[in-house]
């Protein structure tokens, strides 16, 4: 599933992240920070290690925005609910190895800031909005229509 297929609007999300391949030793932190804008999704990868030094995603080249106690880096998400190959270079050893692995968003674990599921409820929740207000201008028109009525 594709960012455009979700139907998320620009803003701040979290979502479950699944990771495969590696020695097993490493991790990285789940749920992981979301952010979308103008139809592109980032993830925000936390390693359980400060020894990566850069990932590799869709053939690009990613630098850690933070090496601190944590790698972390800001990455493109393409898919959701499929795996999406990386490779994070690590430093931990004696000489810097490139490793694989297989990073896995899901779709159904996407909530907004407020912790409410995500996707298409935005258009939902207009819609709800809209059905709200009409039904509140019949009501306003009922109640004027009642009071005319006993003013004659």
């Amino acid at each position: 599933m594709t960012i455009d297929e979700l139907q998320l609007a620009d803003g701040n999300y979290t979502v479950e992240v699944t990771m495969e391949g590696g020695s097993g030793r490493a991790t990285i932190e789940s749920p992981t920070a979301l952010s979308v804008e103008d139809g592109q999704a980032v993830a925000q990868i936390t390693w359980s290690s400060n020894h990566y030094d850069y990932m590799i995603v869709g053939g690009e080249k990613y630098l850690p925005v933070s090496t601190d106690e944590h790698s972390v880096f800001e990455i493109p998400v393409a898919v959701f609910d499929e795996g999406m190959d990386v490779i994070g270079d690590t430093t931990a050893m004696s000489t810097p190895h490139e490793v694989e692995y297989t990073l896995t968003f899901a779709s159904d674990s996407i909530r907004g800031e407020g912790g409410s599921a995500a996707g298409k409820s935005g258009s939902a929740t207009a819609a709800a909005g809209i059905v709200i207000i009409v039904a509140a201008a019949a009501i306003a028109a009922v109640v004027m229509r009642k009071k005319r009525n006993t003013k004659a």
